[in-house]
């Protein structure tokens, strides 16, 4: 009996998925638990693994189709069976084997546009879309020459040949800077959109800034570094490693720090799960090292690696970005010397790190002296925290900061 595969929930705060890529085709036999998809969602491009055996007898959502939760992607079944029976849960438009065939594998004549989807979504490969936005190329004014009008890597690869392409040549000679254009908004984008939103438009938001010297931590992770390169470790340790491990140490000093809004309540969480913010072409995520208050400073470090490079690669699961109860943002390795965070709800606080920059300070006996500085700003969420308790958790911040040798204890 023929069944649907419907598009599945991957994330907790998923409505929508698009499918970003196909790793099977109409007659193709597939396995419960084999790899037949994957589905960008707004966090993550995630795999679609299948529940059932058996052949796919229809594609309903080509790649770049953006399907709602529950709606149906393909239909599985025994060979040569019919799929009318099957009721259709989603309004994706078909597309088989059997219809790619139909196309010529030379180019069409460009038109003055591209074939737009009814959700206004550009109908293009991920491949072609890829492409594009490598070289520049306005994908609006290509014409696709690929399934129902579908812009494929040749168009792309034609278009660019034809002219199509300005160059970002920056302002000198009265070139353009981009390529003129309109891209639709991603699934990670838009829900960047909504929660940042949210936040800002909900939550009360204030801010507390303090200077930390740096100096310490930059002698303490330099020596460490040697240390372990010498005992043969392939870890690197980095300034944000350090001040993850600290915000940990101040958040067991100032708890209340560590809590949730929820409404009528304030939950205070026993346990750090620590969240930071990891960039992506796209937006950001912020995976979560949990219990890290349970956990000595080299495996947080190794974490933090760990799920940055999965972050990355587009391979976090949901466990792995969500629950977080405080997190830390770092524009430093930039060179940012200060900046505010918007804080990602329903969390109470968020730390902006800044750049270490080299200024003259003021050393105790009054003399200017050449020193290093290092920015910390707390955004906090006054219905939970108020100054008081924010300026309490950066001053325990700044005293292991400049003392940072029991962070390695």
């Amino acid at each position: 009996m023929a069944k649907e595969i419907t598009m599945p929930a991957l994330s907790p705060s998923m409505t929508e998925g698009v499918l970003a890529k196909w790793h099977k085709k109409v007659g193709d036999t597939i396995k419960p638990g084999e790899v037949i998809a994957e589905v960008e969602t707004d966090k993550a491009t995630m795999d679609l693994e299948a529940y059932d055996k058996g052949t796919i007898l229809l594609i309903a959502a080509p790649e770049g189709s953006k399907v709602p939760v529950n709606g149906r992607i393909a239909v599985v079944g025994e060979p040569g069976e019919k799929v009318d029976a099957v009721s259709s849960s989603s309004p994706a438009p078909a597309s088989t084997s059997a219809e790619a065939k139909t196309v010529t594998q030379t180019a069409a004549v460009p038109a003055m546009a591209a074939v737009v989807s009814s959700t206004g979504r550009v109908k293009i490969s991920p491949l072609a879309k890829k492409i594009a936005n490598e070289k520049g190329v306005d994908v609006t004014r290509v014409a696709g020459s690929g399934p129902g009008g579908r812009i494929v890597r040749r168009d792309v690869e034609a278009a660019q040949g034809g002219g199509s392409v300005r160059s970002a040549a920056g302002i000198f000679g009265g070139k353009p800077i981009a390529q003129d254009g309109v891209r639709p908004v991603s699934q990670m984008r838009a829900a960047i959109a909504r929660r940042l939103v949210e936040s800002k438009t909900t939550a009360p938001h204030f801010y507390v800034e303090r200077e930390v010297d740096a100096a310490p931590l930059a002698k303490l992770r330099a020596s460490a570094n040697v240390a372990l390169e010498m005992a043969g470790e392939k870890l690197k340790l980095s300034v944000n490693d350090f001040v993850l491990k600290a915000a940990v140490e101040a958040l067991r000093r100032v708890p209340a720090v560590n809590s949730s809004w929820e409404g009528t309540s304030i939950r205070q969480h026993g346990a750090v799960h620590l969240a930071f913010a990891v960039a992506l072409p796209d937006g950001l995520i912020t995976p979560v090292i949990r219990n890290a208050h349970a956990k000595d400073f080299r495996t947080i470090a190794r974490e933090a690696k760990e799920l940055g490079a999965k972050a990355k690669a587009g391979k976090l699961q949901p466990e792995e970005y969500t629950g977080g109860t405080f997190t830390v943002s770092n524009l430093g390795m930039i060179g940012v010397e200060r900046f505010s965070a918007i804080l990602n709800p329903p969390q109470a606080a968020i730390l902006a790190v800044g750049a270490t920059v080299k200024k003259p300070v003021v050393a105790s006996n009054g003399a200017i002296v050449p020193g290093e500085r290092m920015s910390l700003t707390v955004s906090a969420d006054h219905r939970v925290v108020d100054g008081l308790m924010a300026g309490e958790f950066l001053k325990a911040l700044v005293e292991v900061l400049e003392s940072p040798g029991v962070l390695l204890m």
